[in-house]
């Protein structure tokens, strides 16, 4: 099959060169930065969220998958809604209503007026990303896509490394309404960026006219709904909820409906062959697992700090804002070079390698760890998010045709929210079956009326016995289970480090099937050291 099959089918997105392309990368920035930095505080804040609503456990878990599945039900679409209308009017007046609705979240006590709010407010923050995105594939200059789509890449890894911080920061000195307060002042000025850096724009009438309704409904339905069950399977205990299977099988079945319907439809939006090509396919098999190796930095380091170190968030967001951003930024100019000169492979393959070291130390882990012996693995993963994810998706589209980058957008955002969904949900089961595993074998060895284990209770005992004799025996034993429990919670994390190193080694096989791709845009253009280990490699070069 041909590299660009798919891409023979669907709309044409280029469009005009932007007048001021330091403005269209700077509502990149804003755009790309806002999405995810304020998906991250309303997850890591977001038992601050339900104490400053007055909601219980179920409703708050709720208020979440509202706000994050509503950004994925229009995520895949917005690729081709920006193809249409043009990026001002999908991200100038979204922009100023998100600020709306952003200043207006912290006044509502009505939860199901909250619920609403969450889900509108998901659905404009769900556009930015990809329009933004889109800014990078319709309206700069080729020469400009390196350093845009690097900050495009970048701002997952430094959300993660900085959001856990920045909710300390508001919640402690500005107040929680900061959590949504930043858009008000952060989602207009990207309306701005974009006014002034885009072109206006003519309506696509025949775009409209021929507008694959039913695909993107099917699409953004199926993955929301699939969203939904893996956010919520943990709390419900997966297959014995029936809530959490009707999700996952009604989206299961959408999805299949809507691969149907791409092969069906006369002009499909984002039609399914994209996936049967064989860089293209592999390369989003790739980003998927990146998702999901890169958890090590964005779930197993902050959790264990809290679960085990006892540290609240903006304790344990000290570390990743110290060492894990600054190394980024520092990193992706040395990425963008290496871009220009080595084959991406290569740059993959040193991402990809300085996860799989970065988990692999973290397997060595014990209950003595505290923050500071965390700081080797965080930088580790700074380099691995300065070093895969872009160079991945150049990747994908040298082997594609960028000219008609709708289909591909939209799968690149299935992978990007869905895979990040998977993830938590993969990370969130093994840790917690894991726990329950060393639990049951840790208490194997705990027998009642064993000599070590009332030699263990008695000293216990007698350190409480200062502080109260009657209830000192209890103390003990109390101090003991959780001594047990805090020991299963250390295996496990160090099951789940084993887990994300052998996803990038995964993701390391599954580039070596990605073949050279075609001269292009992106075709490096070694020199020097870079020229002599390609031909030592028997790679012709110029």
């Amino acid at each position: 099959m041909a590299e660009n099959d798919g891409y023979d089918r669907g709309p044409v997105s280029r469009g005009g060169i932007a007048p001021q392309p330091l403005f269209a990368v700077s509502a990149v920035l804003l755009g790309s930065f806002l999405a995810n930095f304020d998906s991250r505080l309303t997850s890591v804040g977001l038992p601050d969220l339900r104490g400053a609503f007055s909601l219980g456990f179920d409703e708050g878990a709720w208020l979440s998958t509202a706000g994050i599945g509503s950004q994925i039900f229009i995520a895949p679409a917005v690729a081709w809604l920006a193809t249409v209308f043009g990026l001002r009017r999908v991200l100038g007046i979204p922009s100023l209503v998100y600020a709306v609705i952003s200043l207006a979240i912290p006044f509502v006590h009505d939860y199901t007026a909250l619920i609403a709010l969450s889900i509108v407010h998901g659905m404009l923050l769900g556009t930015f990303v990809p329009a933004t995105l889109m800014i990078v594939f319709r309206n700069l200059p080729i020469h400009w896509w390196l350093p845009a789509i690097a900050i495009y890449s970048i701002r997952v890894g430094f959300a993660l490394d900085s959001g856990t911080s920045l909710v300390g920061f508001y919640v402690d000195h500005w107040g929680w309404q900061w959590l949504y307060w930043q858009g008000v002042v952060i989602a207009p000025l990207m309306g701005l960026m974009v006014y002034l850096g885009t072109p206006r724009e003519p309506v696509n009438r025949e775009l409209l006219r021929n507008a694959d309704w039913g695909g993107m409904l099917l699409l953004g339905t199926s993955v929301s709904m699939i969203y939904a069950g893996l956010d919520q399977g943990n709390r419900l205990d997966w297959q014995e909820s029936g809530t959490i299977m009707a999700l996952l099988l009604g989206g299961g079945v959408l999805f299949i409906v809507f691969l149907i319907n791409e092969t069906m439809v006369r002009q499909p939006w984002a039609h399914v062959n994209v996936l049967f090509s064989r860089n293209i396919g592999l390369s989003l098999v790739v980003i998927l697992l990146y998702t999901l190796t890169s958890l090590s930095n964005s779930s197993l380091v902050p959790n264990f700090l809290s679960v085990v170190g006892l540290l609240r968030p903006e304790q344990s967001g000290v570390l990743l804002l110290t060492y894990g951003a600054p190394p980024m930024f520092a990193l992706v100019p040395i990425s963008i070079f290496l871009l220009r000169h080595f084959d991406a492979r290569t740059v993959v393959v040193l991402g990809f390698s300085a996860f799989a070291a970065g988990n692999l130390w973290g397997t060595q882990l014990t209950h003595d760890w505290a923050r500071g012996d965390f700081i080797g693995i965080v930088m580790l993963q700074s380099i691995g998010q300065a070093f895969t994810l872009l160079p991945i998706i150049i990747v994908a589209l040298s082997n594609s045709d960028p000219s008609r980058a709708t289909s591909f957008a939209a799968y690149i955002q299935i992978m990007r929210l869905g895979g990040a969904e998977i993830g938590v949900a993969l990370m969130g089961t093994w840790l917690r079956v894991r726990e329950q595993i060393h639990s049951n074998y840790l208490g194997q060895h705990i027998e009642n009326g064993s000599v070590d284990v009332m030699r263990m209770i008695k000293q216990l005992a007698d350190g409480f016995a200062g502080h109260g004799a009657a209830t000192a025996s209890a103390r003990a034993v109390g101090t003991l289970a959780a001594r047990v429990q805090r020991e299963a919670n250390v295996l496990a994390y160090i099951d789940g480090f084993w887990l994300c190193f052998w996803l990038a080694m995964a993701a390391l096989f599954f580039v070596a099937l990605i073949t050279r791709a075609p001269p292009g845009p992106f075709t490096p253009a070694p020199f020097g050291f870079a020229k002599a280990l390609m031909r030592r490699c028997g790679v012709s070069v110029p």
